[in-house]
């Protein structure tokens, strides 16, 4: 992933109601959501969420799909991943100290 992307990923996800938006789909993955759907947990209007949704498919961070007349979408793993190794791979140049390890991830997940 080229850096010009990982920061319109970062853009995307600085802003509060697209970073829950975000989570709100990885909680649902792979399962997708019209707009109109993920509007109502956000107490927002259809017309605010899509733009927020865009925002975040024009990122590669979530995926839209045309179903008759709704768009749907879902968490894009591959954008996700990229851009999670991006921080990884490029600013903490994969070390232990600053990215912790997988004992690590696995002890606090118990």
């Amino acid at each position: 992933m080229k850096a010009r992307n990982a920061l319109a990923g970062f853009a995307a996800l600085a802003h509060p109601v697209r970073l829950a938006l975000f989570r709100t789909l990885c909680d649902q993955a792979p399962e997708p959501a019209s707009a109109g759907e993920l509007a109502q947990g956000f107490d927002i209007p259809p017309s605010t969420m899509t733009g927020h949704l865009q925002a975040l498919e024009r990122a590669g961070l979530i995926r839209a799909e045309r179903r008759s007349r709704f768009m749907l979408y879902s968490l894009n793993p591959a954008g996700t991943r990229e851009l999670v190794s991006f921080l990884v791979d490029e600013c903490c140049h994969n070390r232990p100290d600053l990215i912790g390890t997988d004992d690590e991830a696995l002890e606090k997940a118990s």
